[in-house]
């Protein structure tokens, strides 16, 4: 198998990806459906209100952080994903009822979008971290590479086909038929041999819900990576609201907006897969795909007509999924293993709690002023992230001339990164056997005669 689809050699991870894969164009059925139900059957085209919706969809992984993070690294993760899978379908089945029966209202469609954010601010840090559960710690990077594919594979498909669908059957059916495609995600949790996830790293601080933060603060790499991701998540991925605005604004219905969410998609498959082929996440490719997204979406505002912004969202996509997929690849791998979940559910907080207040803001913008100064909006958010993140690249002294070249700067990647001092490991026979430690000068004797070592214990 070649070395971009390395982790689907692992049983475990090809129940994973494909249950995912399922699962997930359901969801984007879902998604497609939710935004044209609030924008064109709650609302009268009213993108604010369709912002509040999305706040309060992804609002409760950034207030619930700290517990989110802590339930993650303290429980069994595939059992944790039974119950929060469950608890979605659940939703789904709830709101595709009251759709059906013409009972929905916008207050109530808030209600849905407000437990549908508490249910996935669980879900997601245990989601995410499952991957290193699932595949050992050198494919970790191409695993979760796989899944950005998986996600936008179902992105290209889903929104698509829901949009055709909503046209023919109608939104309440949307949200049942993805209530169904939960089932393979049950069924690949269910078909997993345990004896072959990766064993759990457990600590004594496990408990400590704070120390996800200390850890992120000890390193400056992770934070401005944090601070990069918020900027574009919070005023520029928001594409619900640029893409339905945008169809409207040239004349088309949901199969239009469908159609320019799996255009999107394409670029964000390919962006997958290119990360995919990489051997580790770098920050230098974060920083361009984030520059890159600013100049393309500015681009994109600009396109006069439906063809022309179709097309440029793949280039959007492309950029997006790069930044994202490769951050998250770099977190993954760079955190320590204990405290995966709770940083993880920082990161997860920052793409996701960075809605509620970008959404609403887009929202305002796209009513007020039109949907291309809200996507020029996000363009300038890109743009200053990616100066955010060069300046750092500059100061942590990574970047430097070229030593062959006059003019040509290059960046050390080698450059060891200072990271936060572990917490105390669990005492066990193996640490004993293998951790060295110091002597008293009074009670060593090679101490006495001049000799500066260390003895391991267990000796």
């Amino acid at each position: 198998m070649s070395a971009m689809f390395r982790s689907l050699s692992v049983y475990n991870y090809r129940l994973w990806f494909s249950g995912a894969l399922i699962s997930n164009i359901g969801a984007w059925m879902q998604s497609t459906a939710q935004d044209w139900v609030v924008l064109t059957q709650l609302t009268n085209h009213d993108a604010t209100a369709m912002g509040i919706t999305m706040a309060l969809q992804f609002g409760p992984p950034l207030l619930l952080v700290g517990v989110t993070g802590w339930v993650a690294d303290r429980f069994d993760r595939r059992r944790l994903l039974y119950v929060t899978q469950t608890l979605l379908a659940m939703l789904a089945v709830t709101v595709g009822v009251l759709l059906l029966t013409h009972v929905l209202t916008l207050p109530l469609m808030w209600v849905f979008a407000l437990a549908l954010g508490v249910v996935n601010a669980f879900d997601a840090p245990a989601r995410q971290a499952f991957v290193s559960d699932v595949v050992a710690r050198e494919n970790a990077s191409n695993a979760v590479a796989l899944n950005s594919a998986s996600f936008n594979m179902a992105r290209l498909i889903g929104p698509g086909v829901g949009g055709i669908l909503i046209v023919m059957v109608g939104t309440g059916w949307m949200f049942l038929i993805n209530a169904a495609t939960f089932v393979a995600m049950l069924l690949a949790l269910s078909l997993m041999r345990p004896g072959e996830l990766v064993p759990r790293v457990r600590e004594p601080g496990a408990a400590r819900l704070a120390d996800g933060f200390r850890y992120v603060a000890g390193r400056p790499d992770l934070i401005v990576t944090f601070i990069m991701v918020f900027l574009v998540a919070a005023f520029g991925m928001n594409f619900p609201i640029f893409a339905s605005t945008m169809a409207l604004e040239f004349g088309k219905q949901a199969d239009g907006y469908g159609l320019l969410s799996s255009v999107l998609a394409i670029g964000s498959l390919a962006g997958a897969l290119l990360a995919a082929r990489r051997d580790r996440a770098r920050m230098r490719v974060v920083i361009i795909a984030t520059g890159g997204f600013g100049v393309i979406s500015l681009v994109s505002s600009l396109m006069p007509v439906y063809v022309l912004y179709a097309a440029t969202l793949v280039f959007v996509g492309l950029c997006t999924v790069t930044m994202l997929a490769t951050a998250n690849g770099y977190v993954q791998t760079t955190t320590a293993p204990a405290l995966r979940g709770r940083v993880l559910a920082l990161y997860m907080a920052v793409i996701m709690g960075a809605t509620p207040i970008g959404a609403p803001i887009a929202g305002w913008v796209a009513t007020t002023f039109g949907p291309r100064t809200a996507i020029q909006v996000g363009a300038i958010a890109g743009l200053v992230a990616c100066a955010i993140g060069a300046g750092w690249l500059a100061a942590s002294g990574r970047l430097h001339r070229s030593e062959t070249r006059r003019f040509l700067l290059t960046i050390d990647e080698t450059r060891p990164l200072r990271l936060p001092a572990p917490t105390p490991e669990v005492f066990s026979d193996e640490i004993a056997g293998t951790t060295p430690i110091e002597l008293p000068a009074d009670a060593s004797p090679r101490r006495r005669s001049g000799h500066d070592r260390t003895v391991p214990r267990g000796v």
